[in-house]
């Protein structure tokens, strides 16, 4: 007596198969592509050893939520949709105002000597000297959180040393010192 036909297996052209093999050895594929098509090839019925899903996933080191959700993607729209990568539009890449340069500028600024009249920049100060020379605005905010990556970051923590009968070693910013 026959089982009844598994509505879930993937079956492969030749085609098929060779595209998904040559994108999984390309070295400028990116990850997530490769691991798709490992699973798809692992799926497969017409081409070698078939593995079960969970096989599947634990060899490619994905949990079986992926290889049911890749599965279906290629029954629903076939290779192309397997294949084709749909990035986020709000990602993190395309939320990023600043590039590097833009940064390395704004921290530029900010070490410079303050305005005269001035003891220090401002946030304000910076914002309205960032316009200048950026030539676009830019928030308070996004020079605020690029000031504070800049100090997370410093390797070197500058320390005041007291006077006699002072108070302790402390940092220039009056927190005490990460590491003596």
């Amino acid at each position: 007596m026959a089982g009844k036909p598994n509505k879930n297996a993937i079956y492969l052209t030749d085609e098929e198969y060779n595209t998904l093999s040559s994108l999984s050895k390309k070295k400028s594929s990116c990850k997530t592509l490769k691991c798709r098509c490992h699973v798809l090839m692992d799926l497969d019925n017409n081409h070698g050893k078939r593995l079960t899903y969970s096989q599947s996933a634990r060899a490619n080191g994905v949990c079986p939520a992926t290889v049911s959700n890749i599965t279906k993607l290629y029954r629903d729209g076939g290779i192309d949709a397997v294949i084709a990568l749909k990035r986020n539009v709000n990602s993190d890449n395309a939320r990023r105002k600043m590039d590097g340069r833009a940064e390395a500028r704004i921290i530029e600024i900010a070490c410079s000597p303050a305005p005269e009249g001035h003891s220090r920049w401002t946030l304000r100060m910076l914002e309205d000297e960032c316009k200048i020379v950026l030539e676009e605005p830019v928030s308070k905010e996004t020079i605020r959180t690029t000031l504070k990556k800049r100090t997370a970051t410093s390797p070197e923590q500058i320390l005041v040393y007291p006077q006699k009968g002072g108070p302790r070693i402390h940092s220039l910013h009056g927190g005490r010192p990460r590491c003596i």
